[in-house]
């Protein structure tokens, strides 16, 4: 008699041996911890695509890059536009579109980032124009001819176009609370709206809005108003990279939506590129600021009025410093 105890063991005749369940030797609460941390960040990712996605379907596209020969690093034009179609820009019989503030923002292929203004009254050479104003190109051809302008006077090829509307920039302020600016005066202006009393105070987007738009109390006028347009380009980072955004999902939301949906870029440019824009900007605000060299900022020009005036010489040894990442900016203050 076969007593089921043979070759089968104790599963029966022929079949597999039974074996003992082997015991994990990590403690229950660490499996469920893993477990967690895993889910967790499934989740993260999954929030942060499906933010991503959304994100880049607001943004608006522009045929902007020229196809001229590439340069070292990478290279943002930002511009603020004045369409005068909002309604955080005054009506002032102004027709058309505007460029009031345009940033050149390069990171070297050493990896130093520099974040410079260019006077919106900066005499250039306009291709097929002339010389004009910077801010007169945006007038003339838009952003196709913006770039064209700034990559002649800078001799940097422009990798990313990014142009925010000045509503746009209100709709950020207010989607994360609050910037951080100062101000060594007391200032009511009319013309912008700007009403601060001097010191630092956290405001919010309407304020912020003329803030980076004043000029007409500052009689240093286009260069006060490029010292305080990078003071909050370096405000809005520090507060877009706080934990109190970062960490908060609704915060995200109205960031990603106010943020994007005002935003217009190159073609090929999404809301990743323009993250790592924003990276590469605080990184350049942490080092300290850095002006172009003006030879006459009140240059009385034939047909643009009073201009600033710049050197070529000056522009190009200037220009070819930041491009090899030789440039030293003056130190951040504080």
């Amino acid at each position: 008699m076969h007593d089921g105890r043979g070759h089968g063991g104790p599963a029966g005749p022929g079949g597999p041996p039974r074996t003992r369940r082997r015991r994990s030797r990590i403690p229950r609460p660490m499996r469920l911890g893993a477990t967690l941390a895993v889910l967790l960040l499934v989740i993260v990712l999954g929030w942060g695509a499906g933010l991503t996605l959304w994100a880049n379907s607001r943004i608006e596209h522009v045929d902007a890059l020229s196809e001229a020969e590439n340069t070292p690093g990478t290279t943002y034009l930002i511009a603020g536009s004045d369409k005068r179609d909002g309604e955080a820009v005054n009506a002032d019989g102004t027709e058309g579109a505007r460029t009031d503030t345009i940033m050149l923002l390069h990171k070297a292929r050493g990896g130093k980032s520099y974040l410079i203004s260019l006077p919106r009254d900066t005499l250039v050479a306009i291709p097929g124009y002339g010389g004009y104003k910077l801010n007169a190109a945006y007038s003339f051809g838009g952003a196709p001819l913006l770039v064209e302008t700034v990559e002649e006077f800078t001799g940097l090829a422009i990798d990313h176009y990014v142009e925010i509307g000045f509503d746009g920039v209100s709709q950020v302020v207010d989607a994360v609370g609050h910037v951080n600016l100062c101000i060594d005066q007391d200032v009511d202006d009319e013309k912008s709206g700007l009403k601060m009393t001097e010191g630092c105070h956290d405001v919010g987007g309407e304020q912020a809005l003329a803030f980076v738009r004043a000029r007409y109390f500052d009689p240093t006028a286009d260069i006060g108003r490029q010292a305080r347009q990078q003071q909050f380009v370096s405000a809005l980072m520090d507060r877009a990279t706080s934990p109190a955004v970062l960490l908060n999902p609704i915060t995200q939301v109205r960031l990603a939506g106010a943020g994007s949906g005002a935003l217009t870029t190159s073609d090929g440019t999404g809301i990743v590129d323009v993250a790592r824009m924003a990276l590469t900007a605080r990184s350049a605000m942490g080092s300290g600021s850095l002006s172009i060299p003006i030879e006459d900022p009140e240059y009385q020009t034939n047909n643009s009025g009073v201009a600033i005036l710049t050197d070529d010489e000056d522009i190009k040894a200037f220009f070819e410093s930041v491009a090899d990442g030789t440039a030293e900016p003056e130190p951040a203050e504080g």
